[in-house]
């Protein structure tokens, strides 16, 4: 560990549970039941909230809403396969994203009939945030490898982009490496070349260099005119699995990781294993920012179901990004909810 750093952590161990006494407070993981969902992505569209995971990877995806991202409902299929579906299996990671007046549902599946098996991604399509989404690009794009956790960001001159993971194994190796491109106006297509955006380099991402060399889950912000995209590296069903982060002047790069990585890492002490595949809200009165992530229900099974977590998300003096977690002693719920 940095010595710079130790002091910036002690006290922020000390703040994640002394925060000045609020009249009401959340725990992780949220849900008045916890959420069973891996890779969580909310969207938030007039003033409701709506979160959608995998779920039920061999169907399609459900999905919840809620108006203060702590107390979540569950409101049936989002999305569900058919006899006549591209994908038969590995229904992944879905993220919606509302665009130009309609909500575009990305995600990713298993090719139907293909051997060795292979993972691509597709668009789907809805009137209403909560679907029931169409598939209108399925699969949407094939770039020659496996591609899963694709992510829609549209920059400040309105201009789409897409992050995506390449996926796949080699040499006795499982990897994963973040690329993005430039997407169509009515995101149709890629423009040129997918570019290579991050991979397995820095050293918390190689404790098990000989098994898995992976970057995966990529989810883009803006903040004060600088890109920030969050990752999750190593592999999920291990402790070490979390989250790092890297900047950019412009949205395909050159992206410099964060030297203070990993920015959500396991804290077994206090019962977090293998934080990760985040997206991000803002509080109901938009004041704060939240990362919404998923961890293990149970840190002793880490091949188990996963919980869906929220925690401040905040930019230091230094416009370093951090987390104010991760989390389970109660927290104050975001600002301005009711």
């Amino acid at each position: 560990m940095k010595p710079a750093l130790m002091p910036f952590l002690a006290t922020l161990l000390i703040s994640v549970c002394a925060w000045p006494q609020a009249s009401a407070t959340y725990t992780n993981p949220v849900g008045d039941t916890p959420i069973r969902m891996g890779d969580p992505f909310v969207l938030q569209h007039a003033g409701k909230y709506y979160l959608f995971g995998t779920t039920s990877s061999n169907t399609g995806f459900q999905y919840y809403t809620s108006e203060d991202l702590v107390h979540w409902k569950p409101g049936g299929w989002a999305y569900q396969k058919t006899e006549n579906s591209w994908a038969d299996a590995a229904f992944w990671a879905p993220e919606v994203k509302f665009y130009r007046g309609k909500f575009y549902l990305t995600y990713s599946g298993r090719v139907r009939g293909v051997t060795p098996a292979r993972m691509l991604t597709a668009l789907a399509v809805s009137d209403k945030p909560e679907g029931p989404y169409r598939d209108l690009y399925a699969p949407w794009f094939d770039a020659g490898y496996s591609v899963i956790d694709a992510h829609i960001f549209v920059d400040s001159d309105a201009s789409p982009y897409l992050y995506f993971s390449r996926n796949g194994s080699q040499d006795g190796y499982s990897y994963g490496v973040n690329y993005g491109v430039a997407l169509a106006g009515d995101l149709s297509r890629p423009l040129g070349e997918p570019v290579k955006l991050t991979e397995a380099d820095q050293p918390w991402e190689r404790i098990n260099w000989a098994r898995n060399r992976c970057n995966e889950g990529p989810a883009v912000l803006k903040h004060e005119g600088k890109y920030h995209m969050t990752y999750s590296a190593n592999n999920t069903g291990a402790p070490g699995y979390g989250v790092g982060y890297a900047v950019a002047d412009k949205p395909l790069g050159p992206w410099v990781k964060s030297q203070d990585n990993p920015l959500l890492a396991s804290n077994l002490e206090i019962g977090v294993s293998s934080p990760g595949h985040n997206s991000f809200a803002r509080s109901p009165d938009g004041k704060e920012m939240f990362i919404v992530y998923h961890s293990h229900a149970d840190p002793s099974n880490t091949k188990g179901a996963r919980v869906v977590n929220i925690d401040r998300l905040v930019w230091d003096k230094s416009g370093r990004l951090r987390v104010i977690g991760p989390t389970r002693c109660p927290q104050p719920m975001p600002s301005g909810s009711r």
